[in-house]
């Protein structure tokens, strides 16, 4: 036990070279067990498995474990090494940080408050950061809420470099940003007296806007869900529906049946779009099994395409507000403007069920976005595939020509070029270039009113950026483009507006994964996670996000998916199986 305190950070470089040598190293093994504790989320007592123990003394007979209690100590002392490592790379980033708050819960109730960062670094790539997962007591009201994220970023030295925070639909979290957006602009923290400061969270609003408008779901669609459930009831009835599915040719098929989970609308979508793929098989099932009396008929089968059709935009437009790896603030605009557009496309169907499921969705679309996010449309305007042209023309579809909503977002697009101009034309003159005393002469006075001139005239020359950009040729829309090395590219011809464009763009507008963004439940931490203390459970997620990034984002959401999507899902291409049951998502 004594070989593992002996050393305080953990190096996994070096430790790899050690469990490489010829001779077995305790320390370096050690430290990759505890490393790898972290890595595959093991419980501490990990350690004091009798099995593990035994195996481990197999390998080397002198071996030295250490306790659960050392683990613990070591882990916390990670966070502390990679949270200073983490503090002083976010010092060096030249461009405004973005945040992301939630809350989640324990099985215990307690509730934990995530802080998340958002940045492009100077090879303008971009980074998410978790910076904290901290126990947050109740009550959890604006003013509680506000003073805990205000003094997180004292800690992290970062609140003089925020651009905006993206947080859930909740009167607690409106009330929050505003108390702390009033902190902030008091020591004149935020642009434009934070006016971009807050961002609703998109994929959380499109997901209220369907939940909403599935409360007047059609009766076929109930009858898609009987369906499966009758399936799923008997092993008899499975092996039925698998005789009618190899009747109608689709035996091979690995697609599945998926039944849906009330507080996720996309899992409806899912088993809709599964059910119709088997219709067929279905319509065989009613035939030979007479106690089989859900089956929709055709005509409610044309109007489950319907629907699934429909709900599919949506289903493609939340993943997208919701990814993790690539910029989103551009894609708010035109997607919301098709969101927009098929509402009312919806609201004026020949069916009377498409009617009604518009007229819903329109009720909740008009709640949250009747009027479209300036720093969002700005978003879109900064997208060489778009520019001023598309929102002109989305505005003019919405709002008429000389729409004062466009006035709008024009005058606040140059107003906070205008910020970033006069942010680094300061910065310019303040850190002019070093003279020696050598190479200033005399006669350098006499150019001293030039000088003032060409700075003077600098400004004006700089400020055509923003016009140049919108003036020069828009990109083709429907080519792939990565975004952010466009911009990498063209900051030599655009300083100042590459600088705008990088914050900007670095906006998320979902505080969610995708995996998570169609539940309406709470986030809840696993049994394992609840039964510990509020600053080991901090230690053990941020260290691993931390230190494995990408991979450990990607394990959460495969084990998301695992218990959320794979409900209902038989192999169609055997003759028996078992159904897994349904999960309940608390």
């Amino acid at each position: 036990m004594d070989t593992c305190s002996k050393k305080h950070h953990i190096d996994m470089k070096k430790s790899q070279v050690g469990l490489r040598s010829p001779q077995f190293n305790h320390i370096s093994f050690c430290e990759l067990l505890i490393e790898a504790i972290v890595k595959h989320d093991l419980p501490f007592r990990f350690v004091e498995y009798e099995g593990i123990r035994t195996l481990f003394k197999y390998i080397s007979p002198d071996i030295k474990l250490p306790c659960r209690n050392i683990v613990k100590k070591h882990v916390l002392r990670m966070f502390e090494d990679e949270k200073i490592r983490l503090r002083d790379w976010l010092n060096t980033v030249e461009g405004r940080i973005c945040l992301t708050s939630d809350l989640w819960s324990s099985a215990t109730t307690d509730g934990y408050l995530t802080l998340t960062a958002h940045f492009v670094d100077k090879e303008w790539k971009m980074h998410k950061r978790i910076l904290n997962f901290c126990r947050m007591p109740p009550p959890h009201t604006g003013i509680a809420l506000s003073e805990k994220i205000n003094a997180l970023l004292v800690e992290w030295g970062i609140e003089n470099k925020l651009f905006s925070i993206t947080l859930d639909n909740a009167s607690a979290n409106d009330c929050s940003v505003e108390l702390l957006k009033k902190q902030l602009n008091f020591r004149g923290l935020l642009l434009m007296d934070g006016k971009f400061f807050h961002v609703r969270c998109c994929a959380h609003i499109l997901n209220l806007i369907v939940q909403h408008g599935l409360k007047e779901i059609d009766g076929s669609v109930t009858k898609v869900r009987e369906c499966i459930k009758y399936i799923k009831c008997s092993e008899g009835r499975k092996n039925k529906f698998f005789a009618c599915v190899a009747q109608v040719g689709l035996a091979g098929s690995k697609r599945g049946l998926r039944q849906d989970v009330p507080t996720r609308w996309n899992s409806t979508y899912t088993m809709l779009d599964s059910a119709i793929f088997y219709r067929r098989a279905f319509l065989n099932l009613a035939l030979v099994d007479s106690n089989f009396s859900s089956c929709p008929s055709l005509e409610e089968w044309d109007k489950i395409e319907k629907i699934s059709n429909f709900l599919g935009y949506f289903y493609e437009v939340t993943c997208l507000f919701s990814g993790i790896n690539y910029p989103t603030s551009n894609l708010f605009f035109p997607k919301v403007f098709k969101v927009h557009y098929c509402i009312q496309d919806a609201m004026e169907d020949c069916d009377d069920f498409m009617r009604r499921m518009g007229s819903y969705m329109n009720l909740k679309f008009k709640k949250y976005w009747s009027e479209y996010s300036l720093i969002l449309a700005i978003a879109v305007i900064l997208d060489p595939r778009y520019k001023l042209q598309f929102v002109e023309w989305g505005y003019d579809k919405l709002y008429g020509k000389e729409s004062r909503e466009l006035k709008d977002v024009s005058d606040t697009l140059f107003a906070l070029f205008g910020c970033y101009m006069d942010k680094f034309f300061h910065l310019l003159v303040s850190n002019p270039v070093n003279q020696t005393p050598t190479q200033i002469k005399v006669g350098d006075k006499l150019f001293e009113e030039f000088d003032n001139i060409y700075q003077d005239g600098s400004t004006s020359v700089e400020k055509t950026e923003l016009h140049l950009y919108l003036e020069g040729k828009r990109l083709d829309r429907k080519q792939e483009l990565d975004i952010l090395s466009w911009w990498k590219l063209e900051q030599f011809r655009y300083p100042v507006l590459s600088r705008m464009a990088s914050d900007v763009l670095t906006i998320p507008i979902s505080t969610v994964a995708s995996e998570s963004a169609f539940s309406i439940s709470g986030r809840v931490l696993d049994q394992y996670r609840s039964s510990l203390l509020p600053e080991t459970v901090q230690a053990l997620l941020c260290t691993r996000y931390w230190l494995f990034g990408k991979e450990a984002l990607e394990k959460e959401g495969a084990d998301l998916e695992e218990l959320t999507e794979e409900i209902f899902d038989m192999s169609l291409n055997e003759n028996s199986g078992q159904c897994s049951s349904s999960i309940s998502l608390d």
